[in-house]
This record gives C-alpha cells, sequence and structure tokens, in this order.
C-alpha cells in the first residue's frame, strides 16, 4: 500500500453515561443531533472536508447501530478503494481479548492498521464532540513547526478551565506545561482532545507505554506528559470555531436548542464545509391543516398535526391534534400523540407520549426531562 501523509483514527467507543437514558442502546457518537445527523457525521464529514479519507474508526460500547449508519462510508464521500473507513472494533488475541483500557490503549491496539497505512502523520480524535474543522490547516502547522506532536486548543472561560486539559505555551505557540484539570489554571487553552502526532513518534510513543504498568494508557494523562518530559517539540493549533462535547442532557438540549433562531450559533447546512449525513431519503415534512410550527426545525419524514415552538423534530417524528411541543427535542421516529404537551424534553427514538399527557416543566430550575428510546410515556407515568 503506497505511503500516506496523513490517517485519522477515530475514537468512537465511548458509552456517554452522563447521557442516560440517550446512551442505554447505543454508543454516544451514534446519538441523533441536529434532526438528521448523528454526533459522529461531524468528525466524519470534518475528515471528508479536509481531504483525510483513510479514517479508522475505533468502536466497542453497543456498536451495532454504529457499525451499520457508517457502512462504506459512501455518505463522507470515504468509500475510496485503498482507504475509506474501517470499522475497529476490539477482538480477541493469543492472550484474550478485552476492552480498551484508556484512549491510548485504544489506538495501541490498532496499531496494525497505522502500520499497514504506513502514513507520515496520524490525526487523532474524538468521535462526540461537535464542530467544524479543517484538519489539513492543523497539518500544515504542525509541518511548518517540525512538531512531534501538534494538539488542538481553544481558550476556554477561565472559571470553567478547570474542568479541561490545560496547556500553557510560549510566543511561539510551543508547550511548555500541560496540566489535566488543573484546580488553579495558569492559561486558559483547553486541550479540544485532537491530535496530530509524527507517526513513528506516536508508535514508538505507544509501545512505550503499553508496558508501563503505572500508566493509565491515556493520551492526556499518560503520553502527552511523558513526551513533554522527554523535551520532544510539542505545539500548539489554536482553534476558535464553534466547538462542544454534549456530554451531559443539559448540554445536549443547550446546544440543540443554539441551532434554531435566524442567526444560530452552528450553521449545519453551510455549503463552502458541509455536515454529512447516512440518514436515508425521506419524503418532506408535512404540517397538518391545524398545524403550527414556530422557530423550528422539522427533518424530513416528520407529521405535524398540532403546534411545535422552537424545538428540533428528528426525521419520522410525529406531533398529533391538539397537542403542543416546546423547547424540545424529538429524536427519530418520536411520537406526541394527541392532546399531550410536551416541554423542556428530549424523546428518545421510537418513544411514545401518550394522548393528553402532559411531560416536562418550564420551570428553569427542574431537569430537562428524558424518555430513552421505545419507551411509552402513559397517563399516570410524567
Amino acid at each position: 500500500m503506497s505511503k500516506k501523509e496523513c490517517i485519522a483514527m477515530l475514537l468512537a467507543g465511548g458509552q456517554g453515561s452522563r447521557l442516560g437514558a440517550l446512551t442505554r442502546g447505543i454508543a454516544k457518537p451514534a446519538v441523533s443531533f441536529g434532526g438528521k445527523y448523528r454526533i459522529i457525521d461531524f468528525a466524519l464529514s470534518n475528515c471528508s472536508n479536509s481531504g483525510i479519507g483513510t479514517v479508522g474508526v475505533l468502536t466497542q460500547y453497543k456498536p451495532y447501530l454504529l457499525h451499520s449508519y457508517i457502512g462504506t462510508g459512501e455518505a463522507w464521500n470515504l468509500d475510496e478503494r485503498g482507504g475509506g473507513v474501517s470499522i475497529l472494533p476490539p477482538y480477541a488475541t493469543e492472550t484474550g481479548g478485552s476492552w480498551y483500557e484508556g484512549t491510548a490503549d485504544a489506538v495501541y491496539q490498532n496499531i496494525g492498521y497505522i502500520e499497514l497505512n504506513d502514513p507520515e502523520y496520524v490525526l487523532i480524535l474524538s468521535g462526540d464532540q461537535l464542530y467544524r474543522m479543517d484538519y489539513h490547516k492543523m497539518l500544515d502547522s504542525h509541518i511548518a513547526h517540525d512538531a512531534d506532536l501538534t494538539i488542538s486548543v481553544m481558550p476556554v472561560a477561565w472559571e470553567e478551565a478547570s474542568r479541561f486539559g490545560i496547556i500553557t505555551k510560549d510566543e511561539d505557540d510551543r508547550v511548555l506545561k500541560f496540566t489535566e484539570k488543573p484546580t488553579k489554571p495558569d492559561s486558559n487553552l483547553a486541550s479540544m482532545g485532537i491530535y496530530i502526532f509524527k507517526a513513528d513518534l506516536l508508535l514508538a510513543a505507544l509501545k512505550e507505554d503499553a508496558i508501563d504498568q503505572q500508566s493509565e494508557h491515556d493520551f492526556g494523562k499518560d503520553i502527552i506528559p511523558k513526551l513533554l518530559g522527554d523535551g520532544k517539540r510539542l505545539y500548539t493549533y489554536e482553534f476558535n470555531g464553534f466547538w462542544r462535547d454534549v456530554g451531559t442532557i443539559a448540554s445536549f438540549h443547550e446546544t440543540s436548542m443554539s441551532l434554531l433562531g435566524e442567526q444560530p450559533e452552528f450553521d449545519l447546512y453551510s455549503k463552502d464545509f458541509p455536515i454529512m449525513s447516512n440518514a436515508s431519503t425521506r419524503p418532506p415534512h408535512y404540517v397538518g391543516p391545524n398545524g403550527e410550527v414556530t422557530d423550528c426545525l422539522i427533518a424530513n419524514g416528520s407529521r405535524v398535526y398540532g403546534t411545535v415552538k422552537h424545538s428540533i423534530l428528528s426525521i419520522d417524528s410525529y406531533v398529533g391534534e391538539r397537542a403542543t411541543v416546546e423547547d424540545s427535542v424529538l429524536l427519530p421516529g418520536a411520537r406526541v400523540k394527541d392532546g399531550a404537551h410536551v416541554v423542556r424534553a428530549i424523546l428518545g427514538e421510537n418513544s411514545v407520549v401518550e394522548e393528553n399527557v402532559n411531560l416536562g416543566s418550564v420551570d428553569q430550575t427542574k431537569d430537562t426531562a428524558v424518555i430513552g428510546d421505545d419507551v411509552v410515556v402513559g397517563k399516570g407515568e410524567e
């Protein structure tokens, strides 16, 4: 196989346990978002738009929907011969099989995929973040600095900095210090968990880390501090666009609502750098004669016979006669039956709110109501 400039390793095995009912049956990167998309669409689209045509997707937790959704990679123009998307699940070896112990271990267990493709550089990504980024610009910066490792960073609010891996750099963007979740941060540049390595250095670092019994086999906790301590050339690449890790129900709901309005925070439909999806073709959405839709994102296949305000209806959603849906997200196939009232809620895929049920609250001090996939909410259960 001919040598490639850069390949991507996309970490998509996360359970996303803080999303509760939404990830009970599927991995976090497979969760529906923004009407017709799934969270993993963003990283795959970024790879395609950045000209990175070889992507290994490392799966683990409940991967079946994710596997079938990715398919051949054609939806993201990632189905080229000699490259494209490859699904890389954990597998048994002569000494047995085990789940990935950390982010670095996940890549180490698939080191053969990197060696087979023989790239000059390896891009490490997370499959559960929402953003639009040209990785080739980051690669250009990496090459210009002759960096061993480039870490994508973005400024965060100082009061939020202790939640992230924080990087201190000099005026030439070289990393001076990396601190995982510092109590007193001396910088507000947060690591985004997006890395570009020189391939040879990455392979050597992973092999060394794999035999270190004191290591947690994590890029942020182990690999990066070790490389920094060894005096390797670590640089930052600053990103200033929209970026979210929707790790909680509150952030999932808040980020979904930010897609609405005349000037949304994130434009899902940019033609210059499109977010692509493998959602199958559906007929246009339908609003009935008594239906009313205000400030919403309504995906194809949805039918609205009631009132929907400031909400997102994913593909094949249904809102019945006299039903009201406000400030809510209906995931694919969710149904709100006649006379029901749903406010500040997230309804899982193919869930049902029965007739005349009231679900959720306008009270901002209360948690967003969440219904899991395939759950039916009847009278007396709200």
